[in-house]
């Protein structure tokens, strides 16, 4: 995941966009798209869906921004007015659900229980061996680490959708635990559920991809 640019101060940055300072509103197109499609494709059910909430949020702020009053930063307006756009869309495309609720896919262990060792044996609970977590070496070569990369955003767009909210939120845009449950309009405790789930199931998916790479890493030493 590239770095975004750099941005103005916020003050900056606001009175550019009054300015309709074209350059300035580049930059942020630049800066924050690709983690507001990220968002929104998990609220409506297409990637076309997705890309027409980022343009209406965009034509959204251009017309709004003089109403602009500061109460919270131009970036938290901007993902609220996202996601309320998106919700809007996605109840008329598709059939929600409830997100005071936990789908399927969002319960039950976070690890597969035959890691651990079973009930009855001597230290239960802890890892079986064999099982136990591997030292992550993140490959140095670039193109590796490219792929580390590309894993880790494919991991993501596999999400459940609300556990993807919060990851996009939380670990891509660098939103705070009260930030993502006012976007979000949920409870701490449910923010912090769905983020350990999101997390967990990341973890899992580059632990394979980082076992894999050391698995044929070692085989090439041993050849």
């Amino acid at each position: 995941m590239a770095g975004a640019p750099e941005l103005p101060s916020e003050d900056v940055l606001v009175q550019r966009l009054r300015d309709g300072d074209e350059e300035t509103f580049a930059l942020l197109l630049t800066a924050w798209s690709g983690s507001m499609l990220r968002l929104a494709m998990s609220f409506v059910p297409t990637k076309a869906s997705a890309e027409e909430t980022v343009q209406d949020t965009w034509l959204a702020v251009i017309r709004g921004i003089n109403a602009f009053e500061g109460r919270s930063t131009l970036k938290t307006w901007v993902y609220r007015i996202l996601v309320n756009t998106a919700k809007t869309r996605g109840a008329k495309e598709s059939k929600t659900v409830p997100f005071a609720s936990l789908l399927p896919e969002e319960e039950g262990p976070t690890v597969d229980a035959s890691r651990f060792r079973p009930p009855g044996e001597k230290y239960a609970g802890h890892w079986a061996v064999g099982q136990e977590p591997r030292p992550w070496h993140i490959p140095e070569n670039h193109v590796l680490r490219g792929e580390v990369r590309e894993i880790i955003a494919e991991a993501i767009d596999e999400l459940p959708p609300r556990l993807r909210r919060v990851i996009v939120l939380r670990d891509v845009v660098g939103y705070e635990v009260h930030e993502v449950c006012s976007l979000l309009e949920i409870s701490p405790g449910k923010q912090r559920v769905l983020l350990h789930r999101g997390r967990a199931l990341l973890r899992r998916r580059l632990e394979e991809y980082l076992s894999g790479a050391h698995d044929v890493a070692g085989g090439r030493d041993r050849a």
